[in-house]
């Protein structure tokens, strides 16, 4: 994968977030919920001025910065790495890493946007079937995203282990 492709799946994931967002200011700010599967899943609105379950409350200037700190620094070594492909010495040594710093900058990135423009995080997604917290398509990237690199490097880890 090349930078530009990389940047552009960054844009159509912040896209969707923010466009999920929108519906639900749109139809879901009033405090209506709707039901997507019954007793599993519904969306309704929530305004999260914190972090993951709702660590920090009202220290958006904070998170704004930790937040555009982290994904500098995500951004350095994707472009870093991608373009780095065919040396010895990688920062990113497999597709999976590339895939999970896009997953990664686009959540990141969704929830900045909001922090910034709205002062809060745009919250929806809830699960029903156990107590969670609710969350949002941008969680999820960055959910997926740290999942996958924390596989990766364990996987490079035990790889490089074995050869010794």
């Amino acid at each position: 994968m090349n930078v530009p492709i990389a940047f552009a799946v960054i844009l159509v994931l912040v896209g969707a977030d923010q466009l999920t967002k929108y519906l639900v200011l749109t139809h879901l700010a009033d405090g209506s919920k709707m039901t997507v599967l019954p007793d599993l899943l519904q969306f309704r609105f929530a305004a999260n001025t914190g972090a993951a379950f709702s660590l920090f409350t009202g220290k958006t200037w904070l998170l704004s910065v930790v937040t555009a700190a982290i994904l500098f620094g995500a951004a350095f070594v994707l472009v870093r790495g991608l373009r780095n492909t065919g040396t010895e010495n990688r920062i990113l040594s497999s597709r999976a890493e590339q895939w999970a710093l896009i997953l990664i900058i686009a959540g990141g990135l969704g929830n900045l946007i909001d922090r910034i423009f709205r002062g809060y995080v745009v919250d929806f997604i809830e699960v029903l079937f156990m107590k969670f917290a609710v969350f949002n398509f941008a969680d999820c990237c960055v959910t997926i995203g740290a999942a996958v690199l924390i596989v990766s490097l364990l996987f490079d880890l035990f790889r490089e282990g074995s050869h010794e």
